[in-house]
């Protein structure tokens, strides 16, 4: 049985990132903290994007790279996950434990497509990578921290765990748990999670039409904050519920609400199984630190330090905030990043830096999603523009 868990408020997403870095920069990473601007970004999705056909595709135009990465992937899981992901049903491709294994496996096949069909030299032409929850796994397996069937046995072996403790925490509570995504004006975001926050609480009451006291709501926590209008909320569904019609009676919100395709409540305390068994699992992974490209976690905003700080971070994210609109705009505004290129199934990822880095002048830059071939030949010819575009001489 689960024991009770307790949510917490995690660090303001407001804090001086730039100064946190200087006052955490190690040796391993100097060559790239001395680079006062960067270019490229590669980004990798998470959970939520998978469906069934995502790789038929590629099965399409690139039968044998696809069918020899799909029989790599079955090798190591030992079992046929393939014929879900080509197949399905939905049903399955959406369990936890069939969908995260799959959408990371599918991602890591775009970029080796990318880079042997397509002569995309990801070491020399990408300065850093990131990945949303999951997409941290894939990421950290394309800038070389991680080998593939390592990442992928750890991914599989948490997501089982997570599936679990959801399971668990629903028979024990009687509650559905979940994912709701909320959404604001921009000039609202911090104003909002100001009163999410205030919210937030271990009480256990529940909100009652003749109750005005606001009784604090637990087993809730902020799960994502995504871009400057969106923030993820994880938990009881009910007392999400309860959440929203505290912040539009008594907090002074009306944000827009979007139940996500998750039954499972990531990155809540829920899932602190899941971190434990990050934690004794890869220290048993051998794990290149530092890997060929800086990578940035999901948890700090900021590049690995160590390969201490890799695994504690990893492990915490399970069970931590997603802070991937700090991580965009410490890439954006402190490095100056210009190219983003995500790389994975579906369009989530990109849509989501596009909301900051779109709303200030990308010439020379931009934003690209590489979800089948032709946008893939599509981007390439873009990146070729865009390199001529910077190496131009300034009149």
């Amino acid at each position: 049985m689960l024991c009770a868990v307790t949510f917490r408020r995690p660090s303001s997403p407001g804090r001086c990132l730039a100064t946190s870095m200087m006052l955490r920069t190690p040796s391993a990473l100097a060559s790239f903290t001395r680079r006062k601007l960067l270019h490229t970004a590669l980004f990798f999705p998470g959970h939520g994007v998978q469906r069934v056909g995502m790789a038929n595709t590629w099965m399409d135009h690139f039968p044998h790279k696809t069918t020899h990465a799909l029989n790599e992937m079955d090798s190591i899981l030992g079992f046929k996950l393939s014929r879900i992901i080509l197949d399905g049903p939905n049903s399955k491709l959406n369990q936890t434990e069939n969908a995260q294994p799959a959408i990371m496996a599918v991602s890591v096949l775009i970029l080796r497509i990318l880079e042997e069909e397509f002569g995309f030299d990801t070491k020399s032409r990408v300065d850093v990578m990131l990945g949303h929850s999951l997409g941290e796994f894939s990421a950290l397996v394309a800038a070389g921290y991680l080998q593939f069937a390592d990442a992928l046995k750890l991914v599989r072996r948490r997501a089982e765990v997570m599936a679990r403790c959801t399971q668990q925490i629903v028979e024990q509570s009687g509650e559905s748990y979940g994912m709701v995504a909320l959404i604001c004006e921009p000039d609202r975001l911090e104003d909002l999670l100001k009163t999410v926050y205030d919210f937030l609480g271990l009480g256990t009451s529940r909100l009652d039409d003749t109750n005005h006291a606001m009784p604090p709501i637990s087993n809730v926590m902020v799960a994502n904050i995504n871009s400057p209008n969106q923030i993820v909320l994880s938990g009881s569904i009910p007392r999400i519920k309860a959440l929203l019609v505290q912040l539009r009676q008594f907090g002074g919100h009306d944000p827009r609400a979007v139940r996500l395709n998750s039954d499972s409540p990531f990155h809540s305390p829920v899932m602190s199984p899941a971190s434990d068994y990050m934690s004794n699992a890869i220290e048993n992974v051998d794990i290149t630190f530092p890997g060929m490209i800086p990578c940035v976690s999901n948890v700090s905003a900021l590049p690995f330090q160590s390969k201490e700080d890799l695994i504690q971070l990893l492990s915490r994210q399970c069970t931590d905030t997603i802070r991937w609109w700090d991580s965009i705009r410490y890439l954006h505004q402190e490095r100056g990043v210009r190219c983003w290129i995500g790389i994975g199934p579906g369009k989530v990822g990109r849509n989501l830096v596009g909301k900051e880095v779109g709303r200030v002048d990308t010439k020379g830059g931009g934003v690209w999603a590489v979800c089948n071939p032709r946008e893939m030949e599509e981007m390439m010819v873009a990146l070729e523009e865009t390199r001529k575009s910077v190496d131009a001489p300034v009149p």
